[in-house]
């Protein structure tokens, strides 16, 4: 059954601007500190007023965490994705433009990277980097960039045949800037697409690797490293892994659903059958 893409739009503009405003305003919302509130007599506490998701073993606030955590996540998120979209928007441009030599070496390139799964080549990359912030913002970054170069290519070689490209051409407009005042602005629409499905894959990422201890260091919270902590006490503890987990799952779904609403508003035909 298709979902009207307005009701795409609002729910997943509607649960991104949720998880923003709680990162933003995570200080505000929350009196304990995520990581020096530590109260080992009041761990492992369920959800009350005190506590509204409860304490994890070492008693810290739970709310507190995933709200902090969303900082991390959000941030790693939307840099990693911003390294990609502009490594792939580069290739795909001049791929697509020159072509010849050069798009032969980037299109080997882009299957190469399509046929090693990103997850797999982060954590090659993180193995080596060691973890942390940057070791992370490098892995995620090099490591999802070739549908956005794909797309754009594609695209790019359908519009440079377009009679405002030789006419650019015709006043001596040179490659570059041909390629970035009018190309760049045309495919605008599918690369915005990506980017923001990317962002949601990014957090997704984000979590996994600091689940396996690869990414951000405890006791910095991260959703990855919260679900890691509790998971020896999934059972007695229940809500330090669900919070978390949902707090993912809240993030990825919301920017997929936005990514999804984008694409349709952006579709003259999704208008039309609107």
């Amino acid at each position: 059954m298709h979902i009207p893409f307005r009701l795409n739009l609002t729910l997943g503009l509607a649960l991104v601007s949720l998880v923003i405003l709680g990162a933003v305003f995570a200080p505000l919302l929350t009196s304990h500190d995520p990581i020096l509130d530590a109260d080992l007599m009041n761990s492992e506490m369920p959800p009350s007023w005190d506590h509204w998701f409860g304490t994890d073993s070492q008693g810290r606030d739970v709310f507190s965490r995933v709200l902090h955590g969303a900082r991390v996540s959000l941030t790693i998120g939307i840099v990693a994705q911003a390294i990609n979209s502009t490594i792939g928007i580069a290739l795909g441009l001049s791929a697509g433009y020159w072509g010849g030599w050069w798009d032969d070496v980037v299109n080997g390139l882009t299957n190469l990277m399509l046929a090693i799964p990103s997850l797999v080549f982060a954590l090659a990359i993180m193995a080596v980097l060691g973890p942390g912030v940057m070791s992370l913002l490098i892995a995620l970054g090099l490591t999802n960039w070739s549908w956005s170069c794909r797309i754009t290519r594609s695209a790019v070689m359908s519009l440079k045949s377009q009679g405002y490209v030789q006419a650019a051409r015709t006043l001596g407009y040179g490659d570059i800037r041909i390629m970035l005042t009018q190309l760049l602005p045309n495919i605008v629409g599918p690369v915005l697409v990506m980017a923001t499905l990317g962002i949601g894959e990014a957090v997704l990422a984000e979590a996994a690797l600091s689940f396996l201890g690869l990414g951000i260091r405890p006791p910095a919270p991260s959703w990855g490293n919260m679900l890691t902590d509790a998971r020896e006490a999934i059972r007695s503890v229940p809500w330090a892994t669900i919070f978390p987990g949902l707090a993912v799952f809240i993030t990825v779904l919301g920017f997929n659903l936005l990514g999804d609403g984008v694409r349709d508003w952006l579709d003259p035909r999704m208008q039309v059958r609107a």
